[in-house]
């Protein structure tokens, strides 16, 4: 027995080749406060010309199969979490206005928040392959983009899709961790510069056994679980003195944090396609910083 989501924020845009349209959801700013959009689509965009943009990103719930009853309360949980991180997103743009250097808002804003997204979207597809067909290829809807407006040469805008620099797909990540995976080390060379070491929980040695169907999509994802610590520690390194007292929690800390979350859920898709999916693997994604 299944039910019809209930609708939320969208605007239509044209898809290349004729496909279908896809729903973009997103807050609108207005000046310096965000303004969203009616929930039946007819309210029009409001913001300044010399605002620093509207974040939009693909809708998730036009692109749902039928969701079971049992899954509908956690998946109306989700995609409403989906809105809210636009809002804050589109909050952060406002807030960060001047800041940081050419590559700021796809690193400090569309970066995070498409991590953010494809830890929601996880979590939207695992409450429904309990009980029906689990829906591939949501992580597709996670980048979002920047409409930019006023003077696109404003310090720290930029006019760039979700892409840009954000944590490459486990299909990128090369190389191979054996037993207990390495994850809690890996790229800890903070301490040179007095910038401190990034350290995180070991995946590898909290897995079950891992069927060989699954062995080279987890042996990719641990490996992306080194990589994203090293990048963060070199984050760590280069970005020094910079932002005030919780720039390393809300610019580097956080956004591993939601990386890390997307790629152990991958890792527990993959076992669970053949074998029981591993629970709790979402409390190993918070890491911590030494100085």
């Amino acid at each position: 027995m299944s039910r019809a989501l209930p609708k939320y924020n969208k605007r239509r845009v044209g898809l290349a080749g004729g496909a279908a349209a896809v729903a973009l959801t997103g807050a609108v700013i207005a000046g310096t406060a965000l303004a969203g959009e009616s929930s039946d689509g007819g309210g029009a965009d409001a913001r300044t010309l010399a605002g620093p943009g509207t974040i939009s990103c693909p809708d998730v719930a036009s692109q749902l199969p039928a969701v079971p009853a049992s899954a509908q309360a956690e998946v109306t949980r989700n995609l409403a979490l989906l809105d809210q991180q636009i809002a804050e997103a589109n909050k952060r743009l406002v807030d960060t206005v001047g800041q940081g250097g050419p590559n700021f808002v796809q690193n400090a804003i569309l970066g995070p928040l498409e991590d953010k997204r494809i830890a929601t979207v996880n979590r939207i597809a695992t409450a429904i392959g309990r009980t029906a067909d689990r829906p591939a290829g949501l992580d597709s809807l996670a980048a979002c983009s920047l409409d930019a407006q006023g003077d696109p040469a404003a310090p720290g805008q930029e006019e760039t899709g979700g892409a840009g620099t954000a944590a490459p797909p486990a299909e990128d990540a090369g190389g191979d961790t054996g037993a207990g995976g390495g994850d809690a080390g890996a790229g800890q060379d903070g301490d040179a510069t007095g910038a401190g070491t990034i350290s995180c929980p070991d995946v590898a040695s909290q897995l079950p056994a891992v069927p060989a169907s699954a062995q080279a999509e987890v042996t990719r994802n641990l490996a992306l679980l080194d990589q994203q610590i090293a990048e963060a520690n070199k984050r760590l390194v280069d970005t020094v003195g910079q932002g005030g007292p919780n720039f390393v929690q809300n610019a580097i800390l956080g956004p591993l944090e939601d990386k890390r979350i997307a790629t152990v859920n991958r890792i527990a898709t993959a076992i669970g396609r053949t074998a029981e999916r591993p629970a709790g693997l979402d409390s190993l994604a918070a890491c911590t910083l030494t100085k």
